[in-house]
């Protein structure tokens, strides 16, 4: 069964772009190293009715969105073995340098996580 990574983040909007180019790189390297899929989803209409909305669990401030993620597998053995060939290749590592000397997000507002996918429809 396929796997799932999972990520939410808390963006200043502002940032959105920057976020994006480093999402779009970070893309290319995750597919080249064997995901199926890489997805990056910022919030638009979060001021839902029902259950919680995003920015409330996150605890956006004022200009800051959600950025929802997620990046497909063939199974957690896969996902296990690309994310080992991903840290070490010398773009991802560059990327994370230039994100210690200018972050885009919080990484103390990152969260991430496995999941088995249980309903798979298309």
């Amino acid at each position: 069964m396929r796997y799932v990574d999972g990520y939410v983040i808390v963006i200043a909007k502002r940032k959105l772009p920057a976020y994006r180019r480093l999402a779009q790189k970070a893309s290319k390297i995750w597919r080249e190293h064997g995901a199926l899929e890489y997805r990056e989803a910022a919030g638009e209409d979060l001021d839902v009715a029902h259950g919680v909305p995003f920015p409330r669990m996150v605890k956006c401030k004022p200009g800051e969105t959600v950025v929802f993620s997620w990046i497909v597998f063939k199974s957690r053995a896969q996902r296990d073995s690309v994310n080992a060939k991903v840290m070490k290749d010398p773009r991802l590592l560059k990327m994370v340098v230039e994100m210690t000397k200018n972050p885009i997000f919080d990484m103390k507002r990152f969260t991430y996580g496995g999941f088995n996918i249980i309903v798979d429809a298309k």
